[in-house]
Order: structure tokens, then C-alpha cells, then sequence
């Protein structure tokens, strides 16, 4: 990883108002925290023995994503697909375009349901679940936090 690089992390945790960023990879750790006055706090990096068994963040090679994380129960028989990283939330992928999923759309395990934009790349986000979408949870272009509920499906 370089400078240009952590300052494009550093702009990304501005732009979103995100407090703390962690990243690990086999051989380097990164840890960014803003300070109280809204500026980045000092860096912190290390090396990382090879032998630290990973997070589920740091086994992402850089510009993918991972699909989904596993949908979680939410209340009424409802599922929920969760973001699985932070970054800026869009329903479709341009502004010109229709959302992916409406309210009341049927998905299937492989449907995109929208994307996620981090560090300047476009993740695209799968259902992992069949059913129907009962709720939009989080508003078109804005910040979603890791594990931040996105949509609630109603499994078929």
C-alpha cells in the first residue's frame, strides 16, 4: 500500500464520516482513526507475522468484493441483506438507470440488488436469498457502515 492510496482512504472516511478504518493483509496492518477535531488522527501500520490468521476483510484481494454476507433473520420471518463493507450505497448503476430492486421485486440468488462504492470501485451486491423485497432501508447515494441492514427480503 501507498501514501496515494491511504490518502485515498483518508478521503474516503471524510467524504462519509467514518471514524476508524482497519485493513490487514498477510504482511501489513493499517489503522486510521480521525481525531476529535474531525482531522485524521496519526497512522498506525505494522507488519503482521504471516502466521495471523486473517479477517474476513483482509482475505478481499483489493477491487473485489465479496458478494453479500449471509443474510441475517430480522423480525417477522423477514431476511436481511447487510452491507458487506462501508462505502456509498447506489440502487442502480448509473444515475440514469432504474434501481435494481423495487419494493415487492422477486430476487433470486444471484440477482444484484445494488452497488456499493468504495475506494473508487463499483461492488456489486447479490441477494443470496429468493424471496420478495419488503423494504429499501438506507437512501440512493448515501454512506452505509459494514453489516449496516440494506434491504429486508421476505424469503420464498
Amino acid at each position: 500500500m501507498d501514501l496515494k492510496d491511504i490518502k485515498a482512504i483518508i478521503d474516503l472516511m471524510k467524504k462519509n464520516s467514518i471514524a476508524e478504518f482497519e485493513l490487514e493483509r498477510q504482511d501489513f496492518k493499517i489503522k486510521l482513526k480521525r481525531g476529535s477535531n474531525g482531522g485524521p488522527a496519526p497512522v498506525q501500520y505494522e507488519e503482521a507475522p504471516l502466521a495471523t490468521p486473517l479477517s474476513p476483510v483482509a482475505s478481499v484481494p483489493p477491487g473485489t468484493a465479496p458478494a453479500s454476507l449471509p443474510p441475517s433473520s430480522g423480525g417477522k420471518g423477514e431476511l436481511e441483506i447487510k452491507s458487506p463493507m462501508i462505502g456509498t450505497f447506489y440502487r442502480a448503476p448509473s444515475p440514469e438507470s432504474a434501481p435494481y430492486v423495487e419494493i415487492g421485486s422477486e430476487v433470486n440468488l444471484e440477482a444484484v440488488v445494488c452497488i456499493i462504492e468504495a475506494m473508487k470501485v463499483m461492488n456489486e451486491i447479490k441477494a443470496e436469498v429468493k424471496g420478495v423485497v419488503t423494504q429499501i432501508l438506507v437512501e440512493n447515494a448515501k454512506p452505509v457502515e459494514f453489516g449496516q441492514p440494506l434491504f429486508k427480503i421476505r424469503p420464498t
